[in-house]
Formats: C-alpha cells, structure tokens, sequence
C-alpha cells in the first residue's frame, strides 16, 4: 500500500514537473517575443515582400510558424494587410492563423497531454474527453471571439487536453475570421490610408467583443454545470 502511494506521489510530481516546465517555455518565449521583441517583424515583412508572387503563402508559412512561438497575432495580421490589402489579406492572415493553430495544438498535445490526464485522473479525464467530443469545436470557435486571450496560447491548451486538429482548424478558421479582417483591414488601411475601412475594422472589432464576453460568460457556466 505504501508502495503504490509513493509511486502515485512521485508520478502526479513527474506531471506537475513536466507541465511547470511547459509553462515556463512558453512564459519565456513570451516574454522574449512580446516584451523584448527579439524577433524583427518588420525585416520579415520585407524579406517575404520579396518573394514576389509567392509572398502570399510564403506569409502564411512564416507567419503561422511565428505566431506558435507567440508573436502578437495582430501584428502579423496588420503586416498580411499592409502588404496584400484587406481582401487577399484576410485569407492570408486567416491561413495563417490555422497553421498557427495545428502547430501550438500539436506541441502542447505532445509536451502535455499526458501529464494533463494524470493529474485529472481517469475520471475527469473520460468526462473532459465527452466534453470535447460534444463541443469542442464550438469550444474554439468561441475562445477565438473571447477578446484578451492569446489565440496560440489557447491552442497549446486545447491540445495538452486533447481537442482533435480538424476541430482546431476548422474552429480556428470560423472563429478568427471577423478578427482576421479586423486586423488585416487596419494594416490595409495604414498602407492605403483609408478611414472607412478602419472605421469598418473598428465597428467588427467591437461587435466581436461583445458577442465574445457574453458567450465566454455562457460557455463557462455551460462548463461548471457540465463539471
């Protein structure tokens, strides 16, 4: 008895271990890109300007792969409309912001998953896992409209607890998509100095917002009755 004890102790400390570890990358990967800026969003932009008719998917691929290692998403969003404008823009950023999704969800999926059923037990981890099954496209989706929320942290949570990749690509698709021209939009309006389309950012910007906060205030009493 006190043999299985101790080995539950010492693998729930493994797990927490392991995921302290996990959050700590990303914290500093944050603080690096976000606070620091080590990475020159500006050189990239021009560097995939360059690439002449293939700087579209050249700007999703880069952008996707700098938005996992957590530069701001509006940042890379306004540089896709600052160089495509707001229409082919938007599908850039909207591309990226998938591939962004797949890679976070991947990683967190392999670096916590594991760990993350270990501290929940089976049972929590069985009724968690008929959660996602009902709802965890929806669960995407709506963390996406929830304003203040880092989009590729979310992902790296979605995956450590096991939400399938075709709902992180098709929730991240539906739900970026009024961000993804707000932001795209804003840069295209930077570029081609254009009030109304910044006004017309702005306005979904706001209704966004709105519809984000009431339905991450439903979402998480769905959740606490479901738990």
């Amino acid at each position: 008895m006190v043999d299985n004890e101790g080995t539950a102790v010492t693998s729930r400390r493994r797990h927490v271990a392991r995921l302290a570890l996990f959050v700590a990358l990303l914290a500093v990967l944050f603080y690096l890109v976000a606070v620091r800026q080590v990475i020159d969003v500006e050189y990239i932009r021009g560097m995939v300007a360059s690439t002449g008719p293939l700087a579209p998917l050249t700007y999703v691929a880069v952008s996707a792969a700098l938005g996992a290692v957590l530069v701001p998403g509006p940042l890379l969003a306004a540089g896709s409309g600052f160089l495509f404008g707001p229409a082919l823009g938007t599908f850039v950023t909207l591309g990226a912001t998938v591939g962004t999704a797949i890679i976070a969800s991947l990683a967190g999926r392999r670096a916590g998953r594991e760990s993350a059923r270990g501290l929940l037990g089976p049972q929590r981890s069985e009724r968690i896992d008929g959660l996602i099954e009902r709802g965890g496209l929806w669960a995407v989706v709506g963390q996406r409209f929830v304003p203040g929320i880092s989009d590729a942290m979310a992902s790296y949570a979605f995956g450590a607890f096991g939400v399938p990749l075709w709902q992180m690509a098709a929730g991240a698709f539906i739900g970026s998509a009024p961000r993804a021209f707000v932001y795209t939009a804003l840069g295209a309006s930077i570029g081609e100095f254009s009030a109304p389309l910044a006004y017309s950012a702005i306005a979904v910007w706001c209704v966004t917002a709105v519809a984000g906060a009431f339905a991450a205030h439903r979402g998480w009493r769905s959740w606490r009755a479901s738990c």
